[in-house]
């Protein structure tokens, strides 16, 4: 799956993602950012560690070439690269998929 369209809602609380074929995905910052696979965030959710972020937002992003996108956040957070077909994942997990678009 390849998203056509993403954009990041005003109160930089939710991306939405309309895919290739016609889905379009809602999903939180906060679900992105506990989501993230980076080093310092995987080791966190391996010791039992993982942190609330319902307050954080995103504050950029960026194209990883034609794979993926970059995310920066509020809390200063800003090594996730998220490949389409896990921000796929993430939206199914999410359960805050629209089929309809």
């Amino acid at each position: 799956m390849i998203p056509l369209e993403l954009k990041i809602n005003s109160p930089r609380s939710l991306l939405s993602v309309t895919w290739d074929d016609g889905a379009v995905s809602l999903i939180p910052a906060s679900v992105l950012r506990a989501r993230s696979r980076a080093a310092q965030q995987v080791r966190a959710d391996v010791e039992g560690k993982a942190r609330s972020f319902e307050t954080v937002t995103v504050t950029n992003a960026e194209a990883i070439g034609s794979y993926a996108i970059r995310l920066v956040f509020s809390d200063g957070h800003d090594r996730g690269i998220y490949p389409w077909s896990y921000l796929r994942e993430i939206a199914e997990f999410s359960g805050l998929r629209n089929e309809n678009g």
